[in-house]
């Protein structure tokens, strides 16, 4: 270390031509010195660097050769020789990966940091025992190490100063241990609370992917759901809650499941969401969630929808193009203090109806409308199955495994049945019109059409009673204008009458001398299923459903 410490004499020559060393108080150094503070000057290179907690190292030449390690250094990794390459004697410097920036710094004259590198270290005890013939105890420490350009007299040499942040980096490590167990709990319970299997109605065929943000992005409240209502009827939906983490997961549960209870009423989409509306704002006033509600009836070819605030649904037409829904319905759940309506959209058969999350779109770098429209491109040329059709829009949206948010999406395909496809499925309908004698017309029309579907007798028979116990129940209590409709899938009969009267009947048990009470009591002791609800503009639909022998 001569060169060094020549540069420390020199420096004080310096100081001392320009006029001494003047202190705060206007003494001179000399009068410091008197006063027992010691001089820089009084103080070697080896004196400071040996006393530092630091790990300290001084190589010098082009190939690194040792010229001194402070006793920091040696507790760490034992003795070096001097006058040794790093690369012969010093693997430490090799495992922190730092012969690379070494060569770097000698190069450019300029200092080089890196922070936080692991390497394997032994305690000054172990170090000890090692050298009385006893085991060596390794340990794993983690150092922040500069490398700084030195002149050490006619070559150069780089000075090697590590800074011990084991602790730190531990610290670091057990919190993000913490939120890794976190993000999987979060995970976990939002898989959890999305439907483990979609439920297949008749007459579409539906497919759905939730993919949680990367490792970065906290879990979400993104969920989606299918719910079959009855007479072929289908409900959809999908949703985003605002946030992060277990609470939003959890927000999540609680609205699927009242969505799901909120179908069983077969309430319009609007009334679904007003209801959940005031459950958001129960649950967690600062919790705002999106939401959009629709329902397939394969009677109408339609979806009807409600939005609260949430994206668009869009439609792929089976030659390509592709429909935007009309804009939100209502602000997000849980702002309170409107009243939702319901739009709907043309489902066609051969249509591709696809309902997302904001994470499938929305980039920091660009407009979600701009996102939208790429998804609409996206979806005109996604050709398959609706599983098919997810992965690709998926792809093709760049979303992957680090994306920044959680990603829902619900694709549902109307198929275009032909041949011997679309013989498992028909339709029929007869106006009730004249009173008393359109039972026995609607018996008349059941019969035939169930037979011109091949039906068995037995379930032709069945058929034709719940037809009649219908038909009588809406003659008695319902009011014109009256309709009866025969619809045969690939799994089930169903029977639906509906009439302008909005009351909707209720199974009572009926007492051995009533002559009247017992229509639905049948209806629901010989069919599957049976149900009720309210129409569009008044009146109501009463149906059962026969499911098929395979």
């Amino acid at each position: 270390m001569p060169a060094a410490r020549g540069e420390f004499e020199e420096h004080g020559e310096r100081r001392e031509r320009q006029g001494g060393t003047a202190g705060r108080d206007g003494k001179d150094g000399g009068d410091r010195g008197q006063a027992g503070i010691p001089e820089l000057e009084e103080l070697t290179v080896r004196d400071v660097l040996g006393g530092l907690p630091a790990l300290v190292a001084l190589v010098y030449g082009p190939d690194h050769r040792v010229a001194y390690v402070n006793d920091a250094y040696e507790d760490a990794f034992g003795l070096r020789e001097p006058g040794t390459t790093a690369a012969d004697s010093c693997p430490e410097l090799i495992e922190l990966g730092l012969m690379p920036l070494m060569d770097q710094v000698l190069r450019s004259g300029k200092p080089r940091t890196v922070k936080s590198r692991k390497v394997q270290t032994a305690t000054s005890g172990a170090l000890h025992a090692s050298a009385n013939g006893g085991p060596t105890v390794a340990r794993d420490g983690s150092y922040t190490v500069t490398c700084t350009p030195v002149d050490t007299g006619g070559s150069g040499g780089v000075l090697i100063f590590a800074a011990d942040v084991t602790d730190h980096a531990e610290a670091a490590e057990r919190l993000r241990a913490s939120e890794r167990r976190l993000r999987e709990t979060a995970v976990a319970l939002q898989r959890s609370l999305l439907p483990q299997e979609l439920e297949q109605p008749d007459d579409l065929r539906v497919a759905a992917t939730y993919q949680p943000g990367g490792t970065d992005a906290a879990v979400g409240g993104d969920w989606y759901d299918v719910i079959t209502l009855g007479a072929g009827r289908t409900a959809l939906v999908i949703g985003d809650v605002m946030g992060r983490g277990v609470r939003a997961a959890a927000v999540m549960g609680q609205l699927r499941t009242a969505v799901r209870a909120y179908a069983r009423l077969d309430l319009p989409p609007h009334e679904v969401l007003q209801l959940l509306d005031g459950l958001a704002a129960e649950i967690d006033p600062s919790q705002i969630a999106t939401c959009v509600y629709a329902v397939h009836d394969p009677n109408e070819g339609r979806l009807v929808y409600a939005s609260a605030g949430h994206l668009p649904i869009l439609v792929r037409a089976e030659d390509g193009t592709v429909a935007r829904a009309a804009d939100p319905t209502g602000p997000p759940l849980g702002t309170g203090g409107w009243i939702h309506t319901s739009g709907s959209i043309e489902l066609a058969p051969g249509s591709t109806a696809v309902l997302y999350t904001d994470g499938l779109v929305e980039r920091r770098s660009e407009d979600i409308d701009e996102g939208v429209a790429s998804l609409e491109r996206a979806l005109a040329g996604a050709k398959g199955a609706p599983q098919v059709v997810c992965d690709r829009l998926i792809r093709a949206m760049g979303v992957t495994a680090e994306h920044d948010d959680d990603v829902a999406v619900l694709v549902l395909q109307h198929p275009a049945r032909t041949g011997q496809a679309a013989e498992l499925f028909h339709n029929a309908a007869l106006d009730l019109l004249g009173g008393i004698e359109a039972a026995p017309r609607a018996r008349a029309f059941a019969s035939g059409v169930l037979s011109s579907w091949r039906f068995p007798v037995e379930l032709r028979d069945l058929g034709v009673l719940a037809t009649s116990e219908l038909v009588a129940n809406s003659l008695q209590h319902g009011t014109p204008p009256m309709r009866l409709r025969l619809r045969r899938t690939d799994r089930r009969l169903i029977i639906e009458v509906t009439d302008g009267d909005d009351h909707l009947p209720l199974r009572r048990h009926a007492e051995p001398a009533d002559e009247a009470g017992r229509g639905i009591s049948i209806v629901a002791t010989i069919a599957s299923s049976w149900g009720s609800r309210r129409t569009p503009g008044g009146g109501k639909a009463v149906w059962c459903e026969f499911a098929l022998p395979h």
